[in-house]
């Protein structure tokens, strides 16, 4: 039992991440209808800029933190008023290959800027753990999991008593008649990046403060987070999370219990684990957990 509640903590660590990146996700697909295919890309932008402020500047890391969010807030902002807005009424699929293309250019700047270097963000965790009733907590991971439940929090009161996340609610629930009620839905699209943007520094910079250091294929948590916003439902923040939840939880008593049931699958059968289920839910909820269901009348 100890071994399986300490793969649950762990579980619930790396879901707490990946809860943030589905979050951003689906941010961006409510407002404007595509899917961010740069958001991993956002992600290490932010973990390199977080690792800037607290390494580089020797800034405090809680405010490091929340000046990598801010800074890839803006850049996600940018990115949306100077290149998106000109995509207004274009078909979806030039969207995305345009967020794509941002992934492209981000990761060999990345590279050029900061190398291939693994590098160590000095962080006020290190390797602390505290220990109750058998098991082990990572001070980080607890950290991690409060920031993700403060954020979570943070973003339904946002979205349900700000006159702003009423606007972003009704851009995506009708985009023509919000517009007719002189909702900005460039603004929107605006706030809509800056949100996600914020989002994946905030999940790439707790990622980064971990023992395995920070290194430019930590955009690649993205991946392992599209299943928890497919598997939650492409529309629902609610769905994001605890699609988050769901994947951490499945890919970590994988990993725990690989040898036990899972040996003759090879050592990385925890990497497929979230792919799988997201099919088998798929299958059976084609909109996901908690995903807005699509009825056509004919």
């Amino acid at each position: 039992m100890t071994t399986f509640l300490q793969n649950c903590f762990a579980g619930l660590a790396l879901g707490s991440t990946y809860a943030l990146v589905a979050l951003g996700f689906v941010v961006i697909y409510k407002s404007t209808g595509v899917i961010n295919f740069a958001q991993g890309g956002l992600l290490a932008l932010g973990a390199y800029l977080g690792f800037t402020f607290a390494n580089n500047l020797a800034i405090a890391f809680g405010a490091a933190i929340l000046l990598a969010c801010a800074s890839a807030a803006l850049v996600g902002a940018g990115f949306s008023r100077i290149v998106l807005r000109r995509m207004v009424g274009q078909p979806p699929f030039a969207v995305i290959m345009i967020t794509i293309g941002l992934l492209f250019v981000l990761e060999p700047l990345i590279t050029a800027i900061w190398g291939f270097d693994n590098l160590q963000v000095e962080n006020p965790w290190n390797i602390q753990t505290l220990e109750a009733g058998g098991i082990v907590f990572g001070v980080r991971d607890l950290w991690t999991i409060g920031l993700t439940a403060a954020v979570v929090v943070g973003f339904f009161l946002f979205f349900r008593f700000t006159s702003l996340g009423l606007a972003m609610r009704a851009t995506a629930f009708d985009p023509e008649a919000a517009l007719a009620q002189g909702i900005s839905a460039r603004r929107v699209y605006a706030v809509s990046w800056a949100i996600a943007s914020a989002l994946a520094a905030l999940a790439g910079i707790t990622m980064a403060a971990g023992p395995g250091g920070l290194s430019p294929s930590i955009g690649f948590i993205a991946l392992a987070a599209f299943p928890a916003m497919i598997l939650g439902g492409l529309d629902s923040p609610a769905g994001a999370v605890l699609g988050g939840i769901v994947i951490g939880l499945a890919e970590a008593l994988t990993r725990g219990y690989q040898d036990q049931l899972f040996s003759w699958a090879g050592d990385n059968v925890s990497i497929i684990v979230p792919y799988l289920l997201m099919i088998v839910i798929l299958l059976i909820r084609p909109y996901g957990l908690l995903g807005t269901k699509d009825v056509r009348r004919i």
